[in-house]
């Protein structure tokens, strides 16, 4: 591996004007000194170098104070270099960029570290995550959404459940530890959050199993662990872990612990330096169906919440709960944005945040007191908020109690985990909407016998789409005004699952779309000023720095995220095949003048014809339901519809050769690829997944 130039300043106390002068070479682009980047450096607004965490600084606002690019010259942007990764399929990560080099995760959690100057590899890091996942049933997705940089050192999670820490100039391991049991349904797609010398990590999988969500905070420079918060309640017969605990069970009722509970954060963690305080955006409940998890209802605390914790210890400082006794997957681990407002001529510090259920937050970051809140899509599922006590007044049947339900925003959400950026300069949040609402039912389902097993998991409650959906269109890119609560302007977009925005003080707004365009608005008004075909479906939000008096503009291509395996039919239909196209990071400058090749045409997998191979029902039903829909349809898509996460099944010539089939479902052959070892199948049901494959087939090719 190449080393890094420069001085490596990482474990230096440098007096304070010393280290005023590193930050100031930092904000002029000078890249040839290491700063010594903390927990200072990292609240910096001001420097323009590096993109130093996830949401660039710790406000998470995905604003840069540069307008060397800005409206009337972002005409001129053009690839200035670009790095082709053709081992990697779904990239939905923001890259960080620290003295110089640019650091990102691919597929399978693998760390880059390249010239954020000249795009030359620097090193890799492979935390051989197919290694770990041998001969483990282990659920999961491919894709991470990034890192995190904190005195020298880059810190990245693996699916599996590890987080470990590097040195930023080697790529050398300096230390990984497993989050948590490797033999549990879980997994991480999340980036860890830096911050006072401790990082920290949740994790997903409500869906899978039994879960009850908890984040645990580790020494950043030893690994160990420091403090652990659980987000919704064990058995109270076992005692309590602190009060917090305590106070949350009174809000859960039957035997909620025996169904995990849920909560679990997978994104959305937020350090405020203001205040000293640590917020967590918490998941949606184990199962999502109340009637089965807490019956008799009840908050369900911390559900769907932003807690407020201390970041030395883990202590509940406060919270505020978005969809109390949720039901619906509206989980609030979407962006936590930190802003400076003027409401009512007073000065508040508040937190922006856009969740899953459909209405824009502001809340004062001083108390956690809720200032306003208006809906930014359609809300069938409740008519407002109510200021005074802070929850949402809901409509009749919501939890579908008499009957199937027609709900908006629907299990996708209104805005997911695809970033939300906020401009200061203009005062509007920038959102990646989504438009879509299902219908949901338990009618056929026996409530009280209903359990969640670990690996096969299930939501308690089944979806069907509507005869027609809220509007024309599927998405928007959404200006949103938190002030005065109001949408600003917006831009109707024809496809769903659009990438996440970076807004800049070039009065920009850049976003990249699942069709594969990126696009650059005009911040104040939504005029598209500038596009450029990538050829593949973007997922990432773009970055930007400047370095050697430069600005760049960065983003990783490479359709990806769960509707990229879930998305069925209407993901299929973006073209973007397993295998097919490059995944590349490309990087654009006013100066560019690199010559990219193009990336081939959309494409179509299309299901083999095998009339030898006459297919039996019985089995068909047993590997439908036994097995494929419990875990082969969250890469491969349902009815064996591929949206790019993994291989069209219903075009696979190994699904109709039983030993190659055999060597990869239960020998485990591609792990090193992301498919799991399911070592406990035997050869019927191995067959009968096969009989099920070629069902899908045949039923798209009478369909066609």
């Amino acid at each position: 591996m190449n080393v890094i130039k420069g001085i490596k300043f990482a474990h230096t106390i440098f007096p304070i004007s010393l280290y005023a002068f590193f930050l100031f070479l930092s904000a002029c682009g000078t890249e040839e000194q290491q700063v010594y980047i903390n927990d200072d450096a990292i609240s910096n607004e001001e420097q323009v170098a590096n993109w130093l965490a996830y949401g660039r600084t710790h406000n998470e606002r995905r604003f840069a104070p540069l307008d060397d690019i800005n409206v009337s010259n972002v005409k001129n942007l053009s690839v200035d270099w670009y790095m082709d990764l053709p081992g990697d399929v779904g990239l939905v990560s923001t890259p960080l960029v620290v003295d110089g080099t640019l650091y990102f995760t691919g597929t399978m959690n693998i760390v880059r570290a390249v010239d954020a100057v000249t795009g030359e590899l620097i090193w890799t890091f492979d935390p051989e995550v197919g290694k770990h996942i041998r001969e483990k049933k282990q659920t999961g997705f491919i894709h991470n959404r990034g890192l995190s940089f904190y005195k020298g050192k880059i810190f990245g999670t693996t699916w599996d459940g590890r987080l470990f820490a590097l040195d930023a100039h080697s790529g050398e391991r300096l230390w990984m530890v497993q989050t948590f049991d490797p033999e549990r349904a879980l997994y991480i797609t999340g980036a860890p959050k830096a911050f006072k010398d401790k990082v920290l990590i949740g994790n997903g999988g409500t869906e899978n199993g039994p879960s009850r969500g908890f984040v645990t905070a580790y020494d950043a420079e030893t690994g160990e662990e420091a403090w652990k918060f659980y987000i919704v309640p064990g058995n109270p017969a076992e005692g309590f872990e602190n009060e917090a605990m305590k106070m949350a069970a009174a809000t859960w009722k039957g035997e909620w612990w025996k169904h995990g509970g849920g909560g679990n954060a997978w994104h959305g963690f937020t350090y405020d330096p203001d205040f000293d305080v640590l917020y967590i955006g918490t998941g949606n409940g184990s199962p999502w169906n109340q009637k089965i998890r807490s019956p008799g209802g009840g908050d369900n605390l911390f559900l769907c919440s932003i807690v407020a914790l201390d970041p030395d210890t883990g202590e509940y400082l406060w919270h505020y709960q978005t969809t109390p006794g949720e039901s619906w997957d509206y989980n609030s681990t979407m962006d936590i944005v930190l802003a400076d407002l003027t409401i009512n001529n007073e000065e508040v510090k508040a937190i922006l945040h856009a969740p899953k259920n459909g209405f824009f937050y502001v809340i004062n970051r001083a108390d956690g007191k809720l200032i306003s809140a208006q809906p930014f899509v359609e809300t069938s599922w409740a008519t407002q908020i109510d200021l005074e006590s802070g929850r949402p007044v809901e409509v009749d049947n919501i939890r579908y109690e008499n009957g199937p339900a027609y709900i908006t925003p629907g299990a996708n959400g209104a805005h997911v985990w695809q970033a939300m950026s906020y401009n200061p300069n203009t005062g509007l949040a920038y959102i990646p909407a989504l438009h879509e609402g299902f219908i949901y039912s338990d009618e056929s389902i026996d409530l009280e016998k209903w359990k969640s097993i670990e690996f096969v998991g299930g939501t308690g409650v089944r979806l069907f789409p509507p005869e027609k959906q809220p509007r024309d269109y599927p998405a928007s890119l959404i200006a949103w005004d938190p002030i005065n609560q109001k949408e600003a302007w917006s831009v109707p977009q024809d496809n769903f699952w659009n990438g996440g925005t970076l807004t800049t003080a070039g009065n920009l707004v850049f976003q990249g779309r699942s069709d594969g365009v990126l696009l650059a608005y005009n911040a104040e008004t939504g005029e598209v000023v500038w596009e450029f075909n990538a050829g593949l479906g973007i997922s990432a939000p773009p970055i930007t720095y400047k370095l050697n008096g430069r600005q760049y503009i960065s983003v990783l291509v490479g359709w990806g995220g769960i509707y990229a395996g879930v998305g069925g039919k209407d993901a299929y239909d973006m073209g973007w095949a397993y295998g097919i196209h490059t995944r590349r990071l490309i990087t654009f400058s006013l100066d560019g003048k690199a010559n990219m090749p193009s990336l081939p045409p959309p494409f179509f997998p299309q299901p083999l014809a095998v009339n030898e191979f006459e297919v039996d029902q019985d089995m068909v039903e047993k590997g439908g339901n036994q097995y494929y829909s419990k875990g082969c349809n969250r890469c491969h898509g349902s009815s064996g519809i591929s949206g790019g996460m993994a291989p069209d099944l219903r075009a696979s010539p190994i699904c109709i050769n039983k030993d190659v089939f055999t060597s990869i479902v239960k020998g485990g052959a591609r792990v090193n690829r992301g498919m799991p070892q399911y070592d406990d199948l035997n050869k019927e049901d191995l067959i009968a997944l096969m009989h099920f494959i070629r069902d899908c087939a045949n039923s798209s090719l009478t369909e066609d």
